[in-house]
């Protein structure tokens, strides 16, 4: 008997007829004799609508309200879940994140799990029952209830699945695994049996909104293996291993892309220690996390140009706090530019290979497209251009290290 934790995302519980498609799935999942644990997101759209009915009501005031009342798509969907199993003549309940208790800190709107009281659950499995537990909810230290931020509900399977040592988590989703690049972009692209974690974390912080970077990393701390599948077709799936699980190690695994960025660059700051600082300090002190950075020297030599990136979504905010601060730090000039994207491959075959940056680079060049900024980790390369060559970036570099599907 293998120990199982089901979760299915927004899309695969989206009403009533998906719920009961999930049902079964969990169904054929316990006929094989395993134990099951179902986590469940709300109904696609759900928690958008919640938000919206906050913001009639007058906005984010007091933010352990504001979690009460987007964590009820959850917990709705779980009662269903539930009913939809009793149905099928399967005992089974729901645990809300409270009664388990999965417990958070006092973060509201963006709580980290500091443990699992994992007894009832286990009590539960073993009296042969089903615990359908709602994802994205926790308890504060204070007893009131938290989210865990956008994408929430794969935390809540992860580290369920760690607490109770299960076997596997199978994340259903309406993708039916993890491809080498956007299947949307490039017809050929390949859907991959097996990926590591550190190459899985790379590509949702990059922008691969399959699985919460989060999620990722807690699943690496624990050695959860995680398997992607589709609620909508019967194959096979992506698992989500170690590096000591994958035999032959592709040398690039994928081809990702990140639409949510925006360059700031600062022209003619003072050569001088401590001017970096007194420029990010006041991001950081904003909540704004900055990513690629590049300086270099100006052409009078006695000043420096620096480039960095921000999300989209805090540019503006980025650029006025930076004015504020501008006579201050002394920056010659503000540029930002929201028209770019961030191409990155990714694989941990670059640890043991050289020579997969020139190759980007050459191939980038090779259909005259101009590189921005480029930042590099130990199994990435990524490099930001002019927005409207990205589609065409990815599908040269696919062509280019080989990952075309047959």
């Amino acid at each position: 008997m293998a120990r199982i934790v089901q979760k299915f995302g927004g899309t695969s519980v989206a009403n009533i007829e998906c719920i009961k498609n999930a049902a079964l799935r969990v169904k054929a999942e316990r006929d094989a004799g395993n134990e099951v644990v179902v986590v469940v997101s709300a109904m696609s759209g759900a928690t958008n609508e919640l938000i919206e009915y906050v913001n009639q009501i007058g906005g984010l005031c007091d933010a352990r309200e504001y979690d009460v009342v987007v964590s009820s798509g959850e917990q709705s969907n779980a009662g269903l879940m539930a009913l939809a199993l009793q149905g099928l003549g399967i005992q089974a309940r729901s645990w809300l994140g409270w009664q388990i208790a999965i417990q958070t800190d006092a973060v509201h709107g963006k709580a980290r799990i500091t443990g699992i009281d994992k007894n009832k659950l286990e009590k539960s499995l073993a009296e042969g029952e089903i615990p359908v537990v709602p994802g994205f909810q926790g308890l504060s230290p204070t007893n009131r209830v938290t989210t865990l931020g956008r994408g929430g509900s794969d935390l809540t399977a992860v580290a369920l699945a760690g607490a109770l040592k299960a076997d596997r988590c199978d994340i259903y989703t309406d993708v039916d695994g993890i491809y080498t690049t956007d299947p949307r972009i490039v017809s050929k692209a390949k859907k991959l049996s097996k990926i590591t974690y550190e190459e899985m974390l790379e590509m949702a912080s990059l922008g691969s909104k399959v699985l919460q970077t989060r999620s990722v990393e807690l699943a690496m701390n624990h050695n959860v293996r995680v398997q992607v599948r589709s609620s909508f077709k019967d194959t096979p799936g992506t698992i989500v291993v170690s590096e000591e699980e994958i035999v032959e190690q592709q040398v690039v695994s994928g081809i990702s892309q990140s639409k949510d960025e925006a360059k700031i660059t600062l022209l003619k700051i003072a050569d001088q220690p401590g001017v970096a600082a007194a420029i990010f300090g006041p991001l950081a002190d904003a909540a704004i996390n900055v990513d690629m950075i590049v300086q270099n020297i100006s052409e009078d030599g006695n000043t420096t140009d620096l480039t960095f990136t921000v999300g989209t979504v805090d540019l503006n905010k980025a650029v006025a706090v930076l004015e504020k601060n501008q006579a201050k730090i002394g920056i010659g000039e503000i540029v930002a530019d929201s028209d770019v994207v961030k191409i990155s491959v990714v694989g941990v075959g670059m640890r043991s290979h050289a020579g997969v940056a020139q190759k980007m680079f050459k191939t980038l060049a090779d259909k005259g497209i101009n590189i921005k900024v480029i930042s590099t980790s130990e199994i990435k390369v990524s490099v930001l251009v002019a927005e409207e060559y990205g589609e065409l970036a990815i599908r040269a570099l696919h062509t280019a290290y080989g990952l075309d599907a047959d």
